[in-house]
This record gives structure tokens, C-alpha cells and sequence, in this order.
């Protein structure tokens, strides 16, 4: 399938990456009974990953920002177009060698997210969006799923790690949902949480307390598969304040009405 110079630009970007993430997984059996651990490992891994996609970006796009989780924000001379990127989303996965972990980049331009690629390098999957050209998932077009019946659908979440988030309102969040929905999932790698809506896999998902380059590519994936995405609390964007819901139209409009209640 063709896409355009940017999107190739990308995926050559993270399929790089990917191959030195998929190397360093295979590492991690022989590391999990190491003294030391291997944790610092995947630091490295994360970070080698990082200069991977950040090389080859900046060398197809020179004067492009950069916004990196390991590296943090590196300016550039055109500041219109920025890279969002992930270099290794769900690293508690990875560090317990669960092939549950994805390379997400998205590129913003003038504040909007206009391409996005998530690629999970240990079973193959690309997810690639591009604005008001659709989702695909490894050239097949994508469409988030139909249901609209909440108790039939399977639903995502985040869980708030020790020390962050406000665990009692997940908790609440979990109780009022959980007795709607048919199941509801804790998958570890928000990038894919959104791929998977966007592929119909999950009828829908929320979190709080993301990051921008955890949201960025998952947001224009589920967006040109159909779905509606919003901040769960406001009218504003999930990219500046981290709270997140999506789905199909209803799913998003059913879990916005469960959710808004709980916060006030």
C-alpha cells in the first residue's frame, strides 16, 4: 500500500528501533536472575531506542521539534512540526519480557496531531494514521467496533501506579463500570490500549495521568478509525491534560456519563 513520505519516514524510524527493542527483549529471560536486575537494562534499552528514532527523524526532517519520554524536549528551527514519541510504551511489560509494548510516534503540526504510527515489534503489528486518510493496521483499513450496548462491550483502563494518581477515584471508576460492561481489561501499554479501539478489539478505554507521547499517535489512530476521544473531565485537550476516554460514538458518550459524575 502507498503511503505518503511522511508516514514512511516513521515507520522506517520505528521499525529501526523495534529491531534493537526486539533484540534487547530476548535478553531480559537471562537478566531476570541476574543479582543486579534488569532494570538498568531497560533503561538502556528505552534510551538506545530514543537516539534510534530521533537520529533517523532528524536526519529525514531536519529543523523538526522533538518531544521524547527519555529525553525530554529538543527544539528546533521549524516550530510548527514537533515529533511526539514513545520509544518504549509499556516498559513493566518488557521488563517482565510480556510482548505487550509498542514504539509510538506521532507528529504534530501547529498544535495538531496530523500522523501517527504504533508498532509492537514482537508480534509485527503496525498501526499507522494519517489525518483524513484513515487507520490501518499492517495495510488493512481499520474501524473502531459497533456495539451499542455497554453491557456487551470490553472495555480498557490505566491503573495508577504507587505514588501517583488518585487511587481512590480509579476505584471508584472501576466499581460504577465494571458492573455495566462485560469485561474489563489492564493491558500496560496505553499506545496499543488506543490501537486496539481503534481495530475494534476493545469498545473503548479511559485513563488519567498520561503523557503526552503516551496519547499522541493513539489519538489520531482512533480518531480516523472513527471513534470519538476527549478529555474525560472537560471540553479540553487530552494531550495537555492527560485524562482520557474513548470509543464509538455511544461507548464514549455512555463512559463520559459514568466518569464526569465521579470527579465532583
Amino acid at each position: 500500500m502507498l503511503y505518503s513520505a511522511t508516514i514512511n519516514v516513521m515507520v522506517k524510524a520505528a521499525r529501526r528501533a523495534g529491531r534493537s527493542l526486539k533484540r534487547d527483549l530476548g535478553e531480559i529471560e537471562h537478566l531476570q536472575v541476574s543479582l543486579k536486575g534488569p532494570a538498568n537494562f531497560v533503561s538502556l534499552a528505552d534510551k538506545r531506542a530514543e537516539e534510534i528514532l530521533y537520529t533517523d527523524l532528524a536526519k529525514a526532517r531536519p529543523g523538526f521539534g522533538f518531544i521524547g519520554e527519555e529525553g525530554g524536549t529538543r527544539e528546533g528551527s521549524d516550530k510548527s512540526h514537533t515529533w511526539i514519541v514513545d520509544p518504549l510504551d509499556g516498559t513493566t511489560n518488557f521488563l517482565h519480557g510480556i510482548p505487550q509494548f509498542a514504539i509510538s510516534i506521532g507528529l504534530q503540526r501547529e498544535g495538531t496531531i496530523i500522523a501517527g504510527v504504533i508498532y509492537n515489534p514482537a508480534n509485527e503489528e503496525l498501526y499507522i494514521a494519517e489525518r483524513g486518510k484513515g487507520a490501518f493496521l499492517n495495510d488493512q483499513r481499520l474501524r473502531v467496533a459497533g456495539r451499542r450496548k455497554l453491557n456487551e462491550c470490553v472495555i480498557a483502563c490505566g491503573l495508577p501506579h504507587i505514588g501517583r494518581g488518585d487511587h481512590e477515584l480509579f476505584r471508584r471508576e472501576m466499581i460504577e463500570i465494571q458492573n455495566r460492561v462485560a469485561g474489563l481489561r489492564r493491558f500496560g501499554a496505553a499506545s496499543l490500549d488506543f490501537a486496539f479501539v481503534a481495530a475494534g478489539r476493545l469498545d473503548g478505554y479511559w485513563e488519567r495521568n498520561l503523557s503526552p507521547w503516551d496519547i499522541a499517535a493513539g489519538q489520531i489512530l482512533v480518531r480516523e478509525a472513527g471513534g470519538i476521544l476527549s478529555d474525560i473531565d472537560t471540553s479540553g485537550d487530552p494531550l495537555q491534560t492527560g485524562n482520557v476516554v474513548c470509543g464509538n460514538e455511544f461507548v464514549h458518550g455512555e463512559l463520559e456519563k459514568i466518569l464526569r459524575p465521579l470527579t465532583k
